[in-house]
């Protein structure tokens, strides 16, 4: 049987954050927790590396990205009485000065491929174009020319080329952005995109 994250050699050094190469991640779209919904992320080894935990019958307004035992990374919260979808991602558990924001990209006066606008203070530090879903996005670093700082991709089975669907996918970060901001980016392409 093919797993969800079959080990293979290993592209990153140990620490996610001090890597000189791109991170590639295994996301699975379900929490290890019984009744609940969320995210199960594994390292190229088979190690989780981070998880989100959400009872099911909770509002999907707070959201918690944690590490892989528990102890919260980001918080991602839905910007209450605002115009479209809109997201603030904070530091840990705190509810002070976001990190960024994150706006899902409505206007159809331009013909932008953008689905989500990443900012921080007014300055734009993301787009996000392609299809979640059909698990094929790139963020892109506005502040570095439009450079891909991350990407979702299907992901394929090792052996034979048999597709998982769209519960599983791969998060490739590159060494430019943090993967815990690439996966608090995931998380709210899955929350404005779900349906």
């Amino acid at each position: 049987m093919t797993k969800v994250h079959p080990k293979f050699q290993n592209t990153c050094e140990k620490s996610l954050c001090d890597s000189k190469e791109a991170v590639v991640l295994t996301v699975w779209k379900k929490s290890l927790l019984f009744n609940c919904d969320g995210f199960t992320v594994y390292n190229s080894n088979g190690e989780l590396v981070f998880r989100v935990d959400n009872y099911m019958n909770c509002p999907k307004d707070n959201i918690v990205l944690m590490d892989a035992s528990g102890l919260p990374l980001l918080s991602i919260r839905r910007k209450k009485l605002s115009l479209g979808d809109c997201w603030m991602v904070y530091d840990g558990e705190t509810q002070r000065d976001p990190i960024f924001t994150a706006k899902k990209n409505v206007s159809i006066m331009t013909n932008k491929r953008s689905l989500v606008s990443v900012s921080s203070k007014k300055t734009v530090l993301y787009e996000i174009e392609g299809s979640y879903s059909q698990r094929s996005c790139k963020i892109l670093d506005e502040r570095r020319n439009k450079k891909k700082t991350a990407e979702i991709k299907k992901k394929e089975a090792m052996v034979g080329g048999v597709a998982f669907g769209k519960d599983v996918f791969k998060l490739i970060v590159e060494p430019e952005m943090e993967p815990r901001v690439a996966m608090a980016l995931t998380i709210i392409l899955d929350q404005i995109y779900r349906y």
